[in-house]
């Protein structure tokens, strides 16, 4: 099964709270919530706050994307106020499997994720731990960049991993998905699709339409 996971970064937050309602309403199933902290990636996005607010309207799976230093000061926190999922770097977490129990242990799914730089290698030691692999299709930080084309070849690795020994894992990525490319990274072995601008830029409810037309 396919999911389709909007990226509220690309959201106009002056209408935040109307345009969660709308990607809802059009039956997206699950909401990607990128926290950045401006260590580990230059910007600085949202954290719990935002977080909180979502969580008391919306019944959305909501998807912790932690693009944070030692990720693990902020878990039990977040899952408080509602991840569902919370999402942490392979190159930002110096405790992964410490931090990946703890997601557990609290009741929350757990995801491991890698830029573009880094080998599919760097998450095998840590596959029974995780619900989740997510591939970074561009570098982290900012929201509207172009997909690396390479990460084609990234995600097929990961599927043939997740097919051989792990198929409870999901797959998902994360970074300059369209509607153009959505084809190619579906078949590519991608289930979980992480996308912001082709879902917030014009027409909401149609742009969710088309992707889970098209899932």
């Amino acid at each position: 099964m396919n999911y389709l996971c909007p990226s509220i970064l690309a959201a106009d937050f002056w209408e935040l709270g109307r345009q969660v309602e709308i990607v809802e309403r059009a039956g997206a199933p699950y909401l990607h919530i990128d926290v950045m902290d401006g260590i580990f990636v230059p910007s600085i996005s949202f954290g719990m706050p935002v977080l909180a607010s979502v969580r008391k309207r919306s019944g959305l799976f909501m998807d912790v994307h932690m693009m944070v230093a030692d990720p693990e000061r902020y878990i039990e926190e977040l899952i408080h106020l509602g991840a569902d999922g919370i999402t942490i770097h392979v190159e930002a977490c110096e405790r992964i499997p410490e931090t990946l129990t703890k997601i557990r242990e609290l009741g929350a799914k757990t995801g491991i994720a890698i830029n573009p730089e880094t080998p599919v290698s760097a998450v095998l030691p840590y596959m029974e731990l995780v619900d989740m692999v997510l591939v970074m299709t561009v570098r982290p930080g900012f929201g509207g960049q172009k997909y690396i084309i390479e990460c084609a070849d990234k995600i097929k690795e990961v599927r043939r991993i997740i097919d051989q020994s792990y198929p409870d894992v999901k797959l998902e990525i994360d970074g300059g998905v369209t509607l153009d490319n959505l084809e190619m990274n579906l078949a590519a072995g991608a289930n979980v699709i992480v996308t912001g601008s082709a879902v917030f830029q014009g027409d909401i409810e149609a742009n969710v339409g088309e992707f889970l037309k098209r899932m």
